[in-house]
């Protein structure tokens, strides 16, 4: 699977071997930097002006990279899960449902079958659906993540129930 996890865009004229090894290198180092960005800026002050620059740090590494790698590369997957975050923590529910709706099909392709990264995504958008008003969309996405968990952990384990009891309350 790494040839689909480090994907590059299918243009008319490819990009250069060494074009994609720069880009990697962008990408792992732009990756460090949101780390130490975050990390420093979250000791710091939790407030909205840093925050909005972690969101321009992955929106603009977002942009430089989707111009050599596809949407499911493992860099590409990686800041759009950072600008995800971000945008949960600002509770800027449009936005975190944007980057999810984005993540979820390569995480399924990526991950194994019955993964908890890609329940615990399909979590996520049940309930940014739910939270936006769209109860199909919301029931459909955390029906599939009880499908995944309860392999995972067993049908009778306490956090399966919380859901179930979650979509029974809406």
């Amino acid at each position: 699977q790494d040839k689909e996890k480090l994907e590059i865009c299918k243009l008319n004229d490819p990009p250069s071997a060494e074009t994609v090894k720069d880009m990697i290198k962008y990408a792992r180092n732009v990756i460090e930097e949101f780390r130490r960005a975050k990390h420093y800026k979250y000791i710091l002050c939790l407030t909205l002006t840093p925050l909005v620059e972690l969101l321009e740090i992955c929106e603009l590494s977002l942009d430089k990279m989707g111009a050599v790698f596809e949407d499911s590369n493992v860099y590409m997957l990686h800041m759009m899960y950072q600008a995800m975050g971000v945008c949960l923590y600002v509770q800027d529910w449009e936005g975190a449902l944007y980057y999810g709706q984005k993540i979820i099909r390569p995480y399924s392709k990526h991950y194994p079958s019955y993964s908890l990264n890609v329940a615990s995504m399909w979590l996520k958008l049940g309930r940014l659906y739910m939270a936006l008003e769209n109860r199909t969309a919301g029931v459909k996405a955390l029906k599939r993540a009880i499908a995944i968990m309860e392999v995972a952990h067993g049908k009778d384990h306490p956090y399966i129930s919380e859901i179930k009891k979650e979509l029974e309350d809406h």
